[in-house]
């Protein structure tokens, strides 16, 4: 895969420039966009530097991270608290995501998303209001292991880090992850499925596919 250096802030313009023109697949009015990558990665990084550059284009945007639709602790560690195979395909509430943020963004939703469900610290309920996304508004999530969960996503963007860089910049309190990742790697191959790739190996100089 060939690489072009570019500024994250371009990036953002970029790919915001990208979304202008990006039609849902189901025919109704809200292009979703998946902003996959471990936390090392910093993905919700990216989604905010998209969601400033779509705004000041005129188009409204939702940014959704999936770190807000964690399942309770006691379901998380059910297994204990470093199982690797909870982490991998447990710990985040995927049906809370289908019900909550992209069925209102089915052709015939009313566009009504709520933007987070759980609060990890507190493991509790955030009771955050409901958000109306306009028609055309764009929905940008963001989180790990995204591509593995068939979301109807119209656009993905995977942020990627080799073996090496991720281990560095994970912390040692989530080390015990990165089997998962090398999971998702080799079951879904995020790198060659998603759309656009952007490689952060170095944080201040990223690549991207193009």
């Amino acid at each position: 895969m060939r690489l072009e250096a570019i500024t994250w802030e371009r990036l953002g313009d970029t790919l915001a420039e990208r979304l202008l023109d990006l039609k849902p697949a189901d025919g109704g009015s809200w292009p979703k966009v998946a902003i996959d990558g471990a936390p090392a990665a910093r993905p919700g990084e990216l989604a905010a530097l998209v969601s400033a550059s779509l705004r000041t284009r005129g188009r409204s945007s939702l940014t959704v991270g999936t770190e807000g639709f964690l399942r309770p602790a006691s379901l998380r560690f059910e297994y204990g608290r470093r199982d690797v195979e909870a982490y991998y395909s447990g710990w985040f509430d995927t049906g809370a995501l289908w019900r909550e943020v992209f069925g209102p963004l089915e052709p015939d939703g009313t566009g009504r998303v709520l933007p987070d469900l759980w609060d990890p610290v507190t493991d509790r309920a955030t009771r955050s209001p409901y958000v109306q996304l306009p028609p055309g508004g764009v929905l940008l999530m963001h989180g790990p292991l995204l591509l593995h969960h068939w979301f109807p996503f119209d656009l993905t963007v995977h942020v990627s880090l080799s073996k090496g860089a991720l281990r560095r910049r994970t912390p040692e309190s989530e080390q015990w992850t990165l089997p998962a990742f090398e999971r998702y790697d080799s079951e879904t191959d995020p790198a060659a499925s998603a759309d656009v790739v952007v490689r952060a190996d170095d944080p201040r100089h990223p690549a991207w596919s193009g």
